[in-house]
């Protein structure tokens, strides 16, 4: 295997354990608008997906755009469960201390999320400005054009890059970018969930289950 210049990661689901966080306030804020999905619906429809497959998806089924104030509402319900609920996903913090490669963020959530998710895991240290979202691309994922974005910013050819995702639509969008992509499946999101067979038919070159797994693996192959 070439060795890798850059190292792209994913956040909800990959650097913290946020999707099962996320998902379920946005069950419960759909519901409360007269859309009700199952948790299992609102993995299928919109994990790894900007807000606006939440829009379409609100306008598909009751004909009306969301209500002016749902976005603030989602945000404050979010805001509360992650200040009490959110996490890192175990060995991140390791894992990034001995990355002998640049590395970055790039991620669907908004760039307030972002950065609120970074500083209350203590994470920001590690990436510093090297976060990129879907805000500041046309098209989010699955389309390529954040991680080649996020390639360009970091100085590294995409084929040079390693994607590190959890949901289908990102390894999409990394594969069309050009880059390797390994899917993660750590997350509480995934429990008791055959994640690895879906991310494996989306395209990823490789499946890792926990963060000690790929501690190793990037080890191996990131640029010395």
């Amino acid at each position: 295997m070439s060795a890798f210049e850059l190292v792209v990661f994913d956040m909800d689901g990959v650097l913290v354990d946020s999707e099962i966080l996320a998902c379920g306030c946005l069950r419960d804020t759909l519901a409360l608008h007269g859309v009700p999905l199952t948790l299992d619906e609102v993995f299928e429809r919109f994990l790894g997906r900007s807000f606006s497959a939440v829009q379409d998806h609100f306008k598909r089924h009751t004909g009306s755009p969301l209500p002016d104030g749902f976005a603030a509402e989602l945000s404050a319900a979010l805001l509360q469960r992650y200040r009490t609920s959110l996490r890192a996903m175990p060995g991140t913090a390791r894992l990034l201390g001995s990355l002998r490669a640049p590395c970055c963020v790039a991620s669907s959530s908004t760039p307030e999320r972002i950065r609120l998710s970074l500083d209350l895991t203590a994470l920001a240290p590690f990436f510093g400005e090297n976060v990129f979202s879907t805000a500041l691309v046309e098209r989010g994922k699955p389309a390529p054009d954040l991680f080649l974005y996020a390639a360009d910013k970091m100085g590294v050819p995409p084929e040079r890059s390693l994607v590190i995702e959890d949901s289908v639509s990102g390894v999409v969008a990394g594969k069309a970018a050009g880059m390797t992509v390994w899917g993660f499946v750590g997350g509480g999101h995934y429990t008791g969930r055959d994640a690895s067979g879906m991310l494996r038919q989306a395209g990823a070159d490789r499946i890792v289950w926990t963060m000690a797994d790929l501690l190793p693996d990037l080890s191996e192959a990131v640029a010395r």
